[in-house]
């Protein structure tokens, strides 16, 4: 889970912090002046940051630490792709982790993609996410679940799962044959599988609550 700026600075000792103040200064800086003045040529200050953050911060901060610069640096897709591709996995995971949270609209999908085609179950993880929950068509939505259920990554890190597999009939199918290839080949079925195929159920048809009789009006002998 990403931490805030401020849970950072209470777990962080002295020079973390300073070295964190400084990245993130930089990672604005470069949001509001030195984007227009680059050639394109010279790495941003801030991208060596992001690369850094697990020696300067410790290992268990690395991703929220690299989440901030992403915010902070107001990071272009250029940046975000660049980060990603020359990136070791927990970069990755940590650029994919951040997706939601930058001003991207649907064009980083190809590094989710990306990420869903490899068996790390870290990125597998981190790229369903709720960019993916907001962007992915429902082919590759699909997909992914099953990717997910196929990689042991649980279902509950499928961001809007229970909402975007209501009453998903093409889901429904695609697991019940998986299910059944699993089956066929001896294999055991992924435990939440079946917890998936139970969401795939249509919402529950509204029932209007039955009229109330109206009381009759009173007459002059009562």
């Amino acid at each position: 889970m990403l931490k805030t700026r401020k849970e950072l600075d209470a777990e962080l000792d002295a020079p973390a912090r300073a070295w964190l103040d400084t990245a993130l200064t930089e990672a604005a800086h470069h949001a509001t002046a030195d984007e227009a003045a680059t050639d394109g040529t010279a790495t941003p200050a801030w991208e060596l940051r992001f690369a850094a953050a697990g020696w300067h911060c410790g290992q268990q901060h690395a991703d929220s630490v690299r989440s901030l610069l992403l915010i902070e640096a107001r990071a272009p897709l250029p940046s975000v792709t660049r980060l990603y591709e020359q990136g070791t996995a927990a970069e990755r995971r940590a650029v994919l982790l951040t997706l939601d949270r930058l001003a991207l609209g649907a064009t980083a999908l190809p590094l989710v993609e990306d990420a869903l085609r490899t068996n790390d179950t870290r990125l597998v993880a981190a790229a369903v996410g709720p960019y993916a929950a907001a962007h992915l068509p429902p082919h590759a939505w699909r997909h992914a679940v099953l990717k997910c259920l196929f990689t042991g990554v649980p279902a509950d890190a499928v961001a809007r799962l229970g909402e975007r597999a209501q009453g998903d009939a093409e889901l429904a199918r695609m697991l019940a044959d998986f299910a059944a290839e699993r089956t066929a080949a001896g294999r055991e079925v992924p435990p939440g599988l079946r917890t998936v195929l139970a969401l795939t159920d249509p919402a529950p048809e509204h029932t209007p609550a039955p009229e109330r009789a109206t009381p009759a009006a009173p007459t002059e002998e009562s």
